[in-house]
């Protein structure tokens, strides 16, 4: 009796170390999609609707600046038959350093554009990494894994997504601040 007694026990604790692993590594392998994240996250709407708010007014002053530059070439090619020679060129330069002044100031509000858009983004990023980070922490989870379409996870059981989760949370927080 002694002599199945070992073997048998040996092989209970196997079979349990063997479970025990099997079903810790099964539940701590998850993911989120950063797209669909970045996408239905409530935040992302308003700071896009801020944003292009902002970038309309932008737009809006040089296309205004535009509109008199090209009422004074206009008024210019009116009035040019009538002008001496001195002030033809006097005019001419005038309305070039305006063109050149124009084209400088629509370079820095494009430059604005894309800084605002990217301060906009990253803090959208950053809102969401804090949040799965604490929902990991809170949740044990050692790993969140991050989707984002470009490969990263190729294939996984949708019982391994958090999106949804994440997402409801996420706006939850994010509306209750």
């Amino acid at each position: 009796m002694n002599k199945l007694a070992l073997p048998i026990s040996i092989i209970a604790l196997l079979a349990s170390i063997a479970t025990f692993f099997i079903s810790q590594s099964k539940s701590d392998l998850v993911y989120v999609d950063i797209n669909k994240l970045v996408e239905g996250y409530d935040r992302t709407a308003k700071e896009r609707e801020a944003f292009n708010k902002k970038t309309a007014t932008l737009k809006a002053n040089v296309d205004s600046l535009m509109v008199n530059w090209q009422n004074e070439l206009k008024d210019y090619e009116k009035e040019r038959s009538s002008m001496t020679k001195k002030e033809l060129e006097l005019k001419q330069e005038l309305l070039q350093g305006k063109q050149q002044q124009i084209n400088n100031y629509q370079q820095a509000i494009q430059k604005q554009i894309q800084e605002e858009d990217q301060k906009m983004t990253q803090t959208v990023i950053n809102d969401i990494n804090a949040y799965v980070k604490e929902y990991g922490k809170e949740n044990g989870y050692p790993i969140i894994f991050g989707a984002g379409g470009n490969g990263n996870i190729m294939y996984a059981v949708d019982a391994s997504d958090l999106t949804e989760t994440i997402l409801e949370g996420l706006n939850t927080d994010y509306n209750g601040k």
